[in-house]
């Protein structure tokens, strides 16, 4: 099984930091862990995104705040752009 590689952005990683001190860290952590093996896989469901970030996909983290994400096939990497991102 080939394993996709987890790049971060700079407000990802700041971003980061915040869910450590928040304690959400753990939720955090098994999304990534599903993104690293497989980020079609649906559960926990995904959505697309449209607007600014259309191409890019989201995830909740919690009922509050989401993983926004994006795929890039042609190399096997998962771009992580935000970790602490509200629904509004």
């Amino acid at each position: 099984m080939v394993r996709w590689r987890l790049v971060y952005t700079k407000q990802a990683k700041k971003d980061a930091k915040r869910l450590s001190h928040s304690g959400l860290k753990p939720q955090a952590e098994r999304i990534l862990s599903i993104l690293k093996e497989d980020p079609y896989r649906t559960s926990p469901p995904y959505e697309r995104l449209i607007g600014d970030l259309a191409g890019a996909c989201s995830r909740r983290i919690n009922i509050q705040h989401r993983m926004v994400y994006q795929i890039l096939d042609d190399i096997k990497t998962v771009k992580i752009i935000r970790m602490w991102t509200p629904y509004e």
